[in-house]
């Protein structure tokens, strides 16, 4: 923040030495996966990106990496900013973009950001500062889709999805929305949470898609097309999860929207890494494992959709500020896809207690769950066993994967 202090145009300057499109995203769930995934497609054809690659998406974390990165006498063809959806309208005080890419609303963190209106006129706020943003909207949310009014507005959304491996649709509670008339909305097809293609009886329904996709879920890859101006492209996208084939289309429709071929999209989606905690696979002490970050009920509930109940499973919770200090959200996530677990289910961090009672309730064996609160420890725990070929599931909240990105691997 002293930089911004000092120079209160700082970032404003830095915004001249990028040559080309300057790329905004925000949302709930998958800014950095996406944010991180339009980066790679526009590194893969060799431009110069700035990108706030390790999720540092308020004011001062983004002024940093321009502090960091940019060199007076360089150019560079992009940047590509995740933004944290409280923050976004002070990075437009500072900066000018050209596009924000919307990827969902769902209730997060209670204690911070408040119901999810709150979180949507924050958003709206950020983009009445700038006539001339381009919105790329999930059509499929309606709350993203009533956002903007004067800007240009594009939409992303599938029109079909199919599950090809073991995983179906969530059957965890979704938000109930009202249509602008009043109404509550009505639902032709969802695809989870409040995701779908939704209409009201006053005529209202989800918009048009500019990028119109459907998807074929796998358990560790997707398949998604696209249509655009009338021609149908695909890519493959080794990663699991329906929230992954959304942040992916997103990824898609922003590089499609700028000027970008199928054959180089999907050359930047072959050599695409996870980012740290998001369906990251790594190895802790020989063993295979997947980290993913849980932290509302809508993103666990698909997490948990893909875990693998043969693996060694840790979730570890905290309740600091970064995470959320209200931690009933445990309550609404479908924690009731573990039952069946094979292994013993380990919970740590500081609520780990609390996680430990919501997987009884759930319908996991008292027996299956182990409570170890020191999180290193419990990370010893689930990879002890000599069995190498046993897997590994970690699902973390936020400041529960920063410790973990600091254990020393074996």
């Amino acid at each position: 923040m002293f930089t911004l202090k000092t120079n209160p145009d700082f970032l404003n300057l830095c915004s001249k030495y990028i040559l080309r499109e300057k790329i905004s995203v925000t949302g709930t769930n998958g800014k950095t996966t996406t944010a991180g995934l339009i980066a790679q497609i526009l590194e893969a054809n060799k431009k110069e990106v700035i990108h706030n690659a390790q999720g540092a998406n308020m004011l001062t974390g983004i002024a940093n990496v321009f502090a960091t990165t940019v060199v007076p006498s360089k150019r560079y063809d992009n940047c590509v900013l995740e933004s944290d959806e409280a923050y976004l309208s002070k990075l437009y005080d500072y900066m000018k973009l050209d596009y924000l890419v919307v990827t969902n609303l769902f209730r997060d963190q209670l204690d911070r950001y408040g119901e999810l209106d709150t979180t949507a006129k924050k958003i709206q706020s950020a983009i009445d500062k700038n006539k001339d943003l381009i919105l790329l909207l999930n059509a499929d949310d309606p709350l993203v889709a009533n956002l903007g009014h004067d800007n240009k507005k594009l939409f992303y959304g599938f029109e079909n999805i199919e599950f090809a491996g073991k995983h179906t649709i969530s059957q965890a509670p979704a938000e109930m929305f009202n249509c602008v008339c009043g109404k509550p909305l009505e639902y032709s097809k969802r695809f989870y949470a409040q995701q779908g293609h939704y209409y009201c009886s006053c005529g209202y329904k989800r918009p048009e898609c500019d990028y119109q996709a459907n998807a074929k879920i796998y358990d560790d890859y997707i398949e998604i097309s696209v249509l655009h101006d009338g021609k149908e492209t695909h890519y493959t996208f080794d990663s699991i999860g329906l929230y992954n084939a959304y942040n992916a289309l997103a990824a898609i429709s922003m590089a499609l929207e700028i000027g970008y071929t199928q054959e180089e999209i999907q050359n930047a989606l072959n050599t695409y890494k996870a980012m740290f905690g998001r369906a990251e696979k790594t190895e802790f002490n020989g063993h295979k494992t997947i980290i993913q970050l849980i932290k509302n009920p809508a993103g666990a509930s698909e997490v948990l959709k893909t875990v693998d109940l043969s693996s060694k499973i840790l979730i570890a919770i905290n309740d600091n500020f970064a995470d959320g200090r209200d931690v009933s959200w445990l309550w609404d996530a479908e924690f009731e896809l573990l039952k069946d677990t094979e292994k013993t289910i380990i919970t740590s961090g500081i609520r780990a207690n609390d996680m430990a009672l919501r997987l009884k309730y759930a319908g996991v064996p008292t027996e299956k769950i182990k409570v170890v609160p020191d999180l290193y420890e419990a990370v010893e725990e689930a990879s002890s066993s000599e069995d190498k070929d046993e897997k590994i599931t970690i699902m973390p909240s936020y400041t529960a994967l920063l410790q973990i990105k600091n254990y020393k691997r074996g």
